[in-house]
């Protein structure tokens, strides 16, 4: 058998060696951005996307300026990073696990209550949702586009679930579904409020029972028993 010359063999280990070097490198430059990316959730989840900037998000890395700037070329694409994280993480802790849940009512209920499980865990920090609307809500632009974009999408998916709520037959028909999202949505708002704010201690009480008495509104004795049936223990006791 002929032997390939050493020129073709260096060439051959260069076609080899090179692509890996590459696989490498990109994975690396992944996993850094990734790293700068949770750091910056984090920043922004205390501070509000305002308060993100290269150099403060340099500081917390221990990464110099140009090294975060090469990952997130200005300040509005980092911004719209974190507000696309946020949403994959809130889609993973509060959507994908609820929708295991059988259709109806056992499915909104789950969608609801890992929505105010994530509040209740943010209390400390906060919410990029509300801080951004406070932020952003009159102030045209991508950062304000992406975020209207991301509530909208877990809107539509809530609206999707009610939907579904009313197919099975367990919510009344003719009921009004944008306005059993509005009054979902405005529970989550309040306990956001009332939790983080005025740390009042019965605010999560409060939002179950709130969310209990819009569905005996809407429901029909058949999605009611369904609904019971499922029905996990109260989240402590509401204080006056």
């Amino acid at each position: 058998m002929s032997s390939l010359p050493v020129s073709a063999k260096k060439a051959a280990s260069l076609r080899v060696v090179k692509p890996v070097r590459v696989a490498r490198s990109l994975q690396k430059g992944q996993q850094t951005r990734a790293a700068i990316l949770e750091a910056a959730l984090g920043l922004a989840s205390h501070m509000g996307l305002e308060g993100l900037s290269i150099g403060a998000l340099a500081d917390v890395t221990g990464m110099s300026k140009s090294g975060v700037f090469a990952h997130f070329g200005s300040r509005e694409e980092l911004q719209i990073a974190v507000v696309t994280e946020y949403h994959a993480k809130f889609e993973e802790e509060v959507f994908f696990t609820a929708i295991r849940e059988p259709r109806g009512l056992p499915r909104l209920r789950a969608m609801f209550e890992r929505w105010v499980r994530r509040v209740s865990v943010e209390v400390d920090s906060g919410c990029i949702y509300i801080s951004g609307a406070v932020e952003f809500d009159d102030r045209p632009g991508p950062v304000r586009d992406a975020l209207v974009g991301m509530v909208k999408a877990w809107h539509a998916a809530l609206h999707k679930a009610i939907v579904l709520a009313l197919d099975e037959g367990h919510l009344q028909a003719g009921a009004d579904v944008d306005q059993i999202v509005f009054e979902l949505h405005g529970l989550i708002l309040s306990l956001h409020h009332d939790a983080r704010f005025m740390r009042s201690p019965g605010a999560l009480a409060r939002a179950g029972l709130g969310f209990d008495r819009t569905i005996q509104f809407y429901a029909t004795p058949a999605g009611l028993q369904v609904d019971g049936a499922r029905k996990p223990p109260k989240i402590g006791a509401t204080r006056r």
